[in-house]
């Protein structure tokens, strides 16, 4: 068996695609429990232990050691040769034209943006994308599954889980370089661990979003699956699913303005 990933890769690609073309699945609707909530808080509070001990301060750390165009630079580098993930994925939900698209952006960053430091693509109208696994399975009709939140990973379902295994081995150049090689010290670990860092450095602007939430795990929870749902419908999700997912039926406004009145009398006293 050749141990070639690209080509084994392009193989799965190929296999799952007619795959796809042969079954019009439909997007299951998305659930609104959270069956492991007890177990959930615990990783999340666990999670936001080893943020805030060890991983914002690295993160802060790289903010304060570069300047804004050298940050820009990098996630440049990062969002373009992560780009085969979204192109393999648009080519297992079916989306020839646009794996086109996106072939073409990684191709004129790759060269006129030398290596993808530059974003030459997005002033040709070829502007920005992604895709990955957990969406690929939602096109294809499997449920999303129960809300998690594992260690270290953060977020996910029971569909989405998927998604970071199945990209990174197949899809993913900076995980076949660290497959592939073998340096002293484990040097071949740094792009990835690059990457995280770039990842926490930008979420560290929107850190203000918490400011006056009195439960952060809702908010982090709910932010997770709307946005999973705007990837899922490529934007535009029904009006009748973002109002399953919200709950609007079953909520009492009331109610919750009167707990999040409570939090900030005792957040203020």
């Amino acid at each position: 068996m050749s141990k070639n990933p690209l080509r084994n890769s392009l193989r799965i690609v190929a296999a799952a695609l007619i795959i796809t073309l042969l079954s019009a699945c439909t997007i299951a609707p998305p659930r609104t429990d959270d069956p492991y909530e007890r177990f959930n808080r615990k990783m999340y509070k666990f999670n936001d232990t080893v943020d805030r001990v060890a991983i914002r301060p690295v993160a802060v750390g790289y903010r304060k050691i570069t300047t804004p165009n050298m940050r820009r630079v990098v996630s440049n580098f990062f969002a373009n040769i992560k780009m085969p993930i979204t192109i393999a994925n648009d080519l297992l939900q079916g989306k020839p034209g646009q794996a086109g698209r996106n072939t073409g952006r990684f191709v004129i960053n790759t060269t006129l943006g030398f290596l993808g430091l530059f974003d030459p693509a997005s002033e040709m109208n070829l502007p920005p994308d992604s895709n990955d696994f957990g969406v690929t399975l939602a096109k294809w009709g499997v449920p999303d599954g129960p809300y998690l939140v594992l260690p270290l990973l953060g977020p996910t379902t029971g569909r989405d889980v998927w998604r970071t295994p199945v990209d990174s081995y197949y899809f993913d150049p900076v995980s076949w370089y660290a497959r592939e090689h073998d340096l002293k010290h484990n040097a071949q670990y740094l792009p990835q661990f690059l990457y995280l860092v770039t990842l926490r450095s930008s979420a560290i602007d929107a850190e203000g979003l918490l400011e006056g939430v009195y439960d952060p795990y809702v908010f982090f929870r709910d932010a997770y699956r709307q946005r999973r749902l705007y990837e899922i419908y490529d934007g535009q999700p029904p009006v009748e699913i973002i109002e399953r997912l919200q709950g609007t039926d079953d909520v009492d406004i009331d109610q919750l303005l009167e707990e999040q009145q409570q939090y900030e009398q005792g957040k203020g006293g």
